[in-house]
């Protein structure tokens, strides 16, 4: 079974952001204490979404709950570290990374969201795996119509200006190839809590 894509981010979320605010604590969370609804008979937990539920994120679980939902849809199972600002749950950064397992494969999925001041929120995705091909036949097979950039000579950033925020980063690691697929939003805002147009 191959891993799902990172091409649901396309309209979706995310943002990345960088910050030294002084106070700032980190903790961090691999198990929920307080698990969320059961899943769906058959499918894993959604750990990310539990552990933002658990720590206290409320304006940014929408963007957090969708992005972990769609990664680990079709997964066996997967569990996440979180660190958050203990002071502020809901007002600071949260950071996770969460390792996703599938029938052949695993990657890791690492989340980044910030509250901004508009009541969006900044997200930063990354989904990190390895496949055991050539990065060459990789962005052959799968990324024609990309503009490569070349950063180091096993270092590969490839960008579609369809998808604003996206790219994918090739790193050559023999036999296989490390794939990075990022992306990458500001001031994102749940759908469904915006007011129908009149």
């Amino acid at each position: 079974m191959s891993i799902p894509s990172f091409s649901f981010l396309r309209h979706a979320l995310l943002a990345a952001a960088v910050f030294g605010a002084a106070g700032f604590q980190a903790h961090a969370q691999v198990t929920p204490q307080r698990p969320p609804a059961a899943p769906a008979p058959g499918a894993p937990l959604d750990a990310l979404t539990a552990a933002a539920t658990n720590v206290g994120v409320k304006r940014c679980l929408p963007a957090i709950s969708r992005l972990s939902a769609l990664t680990v849809n079709g997964s066996t199972g997967n569990d996440v570290l979180v660190d958050w600002d203990r002071k502020n749950p809901d007002g600071g950064p949260f950071f996770s990374l969460s390792g996703v397992e599938y029938k052949n494969a695993s990657l890791a999925f690492s989340l980044t969201a910030v509250p901004d001041s508009t009541g969006g929120c900044s997200v930063a995705a990354e989904r990190i795996s390895v496949a055991p091909f050539a990065c060459r036949s990789i962005a052959q097979q799968e990324l024609g119509g990309y503009q490569a950039t070349q950063l180091l000579a096993t270092f590969t950033v490839y960008v579609d200006a369809r998808d604003p925020g996206a790219s994918v980063t090739l790193i050559d690691s023999p036999p296989g190839c490390l794939i990075i697929r990022r992306h990458v939003e500001y001031d994102w805002k749940d759908p469904a809590s915006r007011a129908p147009r009149r």
